[in-house]
C-alpha cells in the first residue's frame, strides 16, 4: 500500500514542478501569446528544394502539463509558402472541420509554447512525401472527431500521416497524447514511424516495438518507454529524459550561432 502512495505521489510531483520551474506557463490568454515564428524553418523563398517538416509544442495553459500539439508542414520544390497540415478541436465548435489545411508560418509559436522539430525531409525524398502526405491528409477517417484523450486528436493525424510517410520515420513524443489511439478500431497497426509494430486497445493500453521507437507503454494513455537507438528513459507528463529527440537543422545550427545566412 505504501509503495503505491509513493508512486502516486512521485507522479503528481512531476507536473507540479513542471509548473514550478517554468517548463509549463499556465494563464496565457490565446488572444496575446507568441504566435511568432521560432526561428526554425527554412526560408521558402530562399531554400528551393521541397521540405516536409513535423512540429510539437507543447498545449495551450492546462493541457500542456499533460501533453503537446503536433502538426505537419510541407512546401513543395520552388513554392514560395509553407501549408501546415493539422487538427484543432475547438474549429468543431464552430461547425467547421477539425482537420484542414492553409498556408502560414511553419514553425510558429504555439501559443506562448516554442515548437520543437520532430522530422525534416527535404529534396527529391521530399517531394515523394508530399504527395503522400497529402493523400493522406484527405483520408484520415476523424477529420470531424475529436477528443482530447484518449483520442482521437491532433496527434492521431499526426501518427496516422506518418505511418503513410515513411520517408519521415517520426518518433513521436511520449506526450503527444492520442498517437495511440487506433484507426477504425482495428488494434494491431503499424508503428507511426514505419520500423515496428503497435498493439492498442482505444489509445487507453497497449504497447509499441520499434527501430525508432524504441519500446513503449502505454497504460490509460500515459506513455513510458526506452529508447535505445537516441538513449533516453521516456515518460508522462515530462517526456525525454536523455538524449533530446528534436532534429537540428543547418538553419537552426546557424542561427544559433548568431551567424547570418
Amino acid at each position: 500500500m505504501w509503495l503505491t502512495k509513493w508512486i502516486l505521489l512521485c507522479i503528481a510531483a512531476i507536473p507540479a514542478s513542471m509548473i514550478v520551474t517554468g517548463r509549463i506557463s499556465l494563464g496565457q490568454d490565446y488572444r496575446t501569446a507568441n504566435r511568432e515564428s521560432a526561428g526554425i524553418a527554412p526560408d521558402p523563398k530562399v531554400t528551393r528544394e521541397a521540405v516536409v517538416q513535423v512540429y510539437a509544442a507543447r498545449a495551450l495553459n492546462w493541457r500542456g502539463i499533460f501533453g503537446v500539439h503536433t502538426w505537419i508542414v510541407t512546401k513543395p520544390e520552388n513554392a514560395d509558402e509553407f501549408t501546415i497540415h493539422q487538427v484543432i478541436g475547438w474549429r468543431l465548435m464552430r461547425n467547421l472541420s477539425g482537420l484542414f489545411s492553409e498556408a502560414g508560418i511553419p514553425d510558429r509559436n504555439w501559443f506562448g509554447n516554442r515548437p520543437e522539430l520532430l522530422a525534416d525531409v527535404r529534396g527529391p525524398e521530399a517531394s515523394e512525401a508530399i504527395e503522400k502526405v497529402l493523400k493522406a491528409v484527405t483520408t484520415y477517417p476523424y477529420a470531424n472527431e475529436y477528443r482530447l484523450w484518449p483520442g482521437p486528436n491532433s496527434n492521431t493525424f499526426t501518427a496516422y500521416v506518418a505511418r503513410h510517410v515513411p520517408e519521415l520515420r517520426l518518433q513521436l513524443p511520449t506526450t503527444a497524447i492520442g498517437k495511440d489511439f487506433p484507426i477504425d478500431g482495428w488494434p494491431v497497426d503499424r508503428a507511426p514511424s514505419g520500423t515496428g509494430v503497435q498493439l492498442s486497445i482505444y489509445g487507453l493500453l497497449g504497447m509499441i516495438v520499434g527501430l525508432e521507437e524504441g519500446l513503449e507503454l502505454n497504460v490509460a494513455g500515459l506513455s513510458f518507454g526506452l529508447d535505445v537507438k537516441r538513449p533516453a528513459l521516456k515518460l508522462p507528463f515530462v517526456g525525454r529524459l536523455g538524449f533530446p529527440l528534436s532534429v537540428k537543422t543547418e538553419e537552426t545550427i546557424r542561427r544559433s550561432e548568431g551567424a547570418t545566412p
